[in-house]
């Protein structure tokens, strides 16, 4: 399974990503209304509360992407 884990800035914005790929919005989990926006931590936290929950497991496939100010972004795809 892929899941989405996006820089945790907006829920409208992770919601318009899944709804532009036709993805469904379970692949993109959010923690946005435990912490708000904590900006470069929050692609992490988030991974890290899910390996805590059990939910990621072992070949699941990642994409990680974040952006910031102006046009600047970055994502990878990882295996776990």
């Amino acid at each position: 399974m892929i899941i989405f884990s996006l820089h945790q800035a907006n829920k409208r914005i992770i919601e318009a990503a899944a709804k532009r790929i036709g993805a469904e919005i379970s692949r993109f989990p959010m923690n946005l209304q435990e912490y708000g926006n904590t900006s470069a931590a929050s692609i992490p936290i988030l991974l890290d509360e899910w390996n805590r929950k059990g939910l990621l497991k072992r070949g699941n496939k990642l994409i990680l992407a974040g952006f910031g100010a102006g046009l600047s972004w970055a994502g990878s795809l990882l295996e776990w």
